[in-house]
């Protein structure tokens, strides 16, 4: 794809303290490939996928933003400004709710990222996409992810199946704006 030419706004940039989050770009697309690529990343999120995947997956959040007005941001560390995964809000045809999901590549890992970059997207998914609910679908067996969600103050609600193709058994862990309002405001307290 051209870099020259000048790109529609497909959504808006949120900055965290060490994060950018914003809407895919084409720039982002090796990001994307290497994140596909890494066994450790991708365990949990259906196996290594191939450039041509990659370039789907990338797409089709570009393609979220423009018809729905939401999707996953690309995740940008500041220090580096290098493309770290992506998170966000997350609603395809047939999923289990209204979710802010995270994938960070392995070597983020660890560093608070996905806390840092979710609590952000969650706080715009309640604030501007006027959720009420918030999820996290996330394998019975990703105890990271599952202490992710516990440090964001969500709780295992249900269990349930992604649509086909994935037809995977998840946990759907999540809270309610309510929920989400109420832990903001006490941290802000102390």
């Amino acid at each position: 794809m051209p870099q020259d030419r000048t790109l529609p706004r497909l959504g808006p940039t949120l900055e965290t303290e060490r994060l950018i989050l914003r809407p895919p770009r084409p720039e982002d697309f090796e990001g994307f490939v290497e994140f596909g690529a890494d066994e450790a990343t991708m365990h949990h999120l259906g196996g290594v996928h191939p450039r041509t995947a990659a370039w789907r997956g990338m797409i089709a959040l570009a393609g979220a933003w423009a018809i729905q007005g939401f999707a996953m941001f690309s995740v940008i560390e500041k220090a580096s400004g290098r493309w770290i995964g992506r998170l966000g809000p997350w609603r395809p045809e047939g999923w289990p709710g209204a979710e802010v999901g995270w994938g960070l590549t392995s070597h983020a890992w660890g560093q608070g990222y996905a806390i840092e970059g979710a609590t952000a997207a969650m706080d715009w998914a309640f604030d501007e996409l006027g959720w009420l609910e918030v999820i996290h679908c996330i394998a019975p067996e990703n105890l990271p992810s599952q202490a992710v969600a516990a440090r964001l103050g969500s709780t295992l609600l249900r269990y349930g199946r992604l649509p086909p193709p994935q037809d995977t058994e998840l946990q759907i862990w999540g809270q309610s704006r309510d929920q989400w309002r109420a832990k903001r405001a006490s941290a802000a307290t102390r």
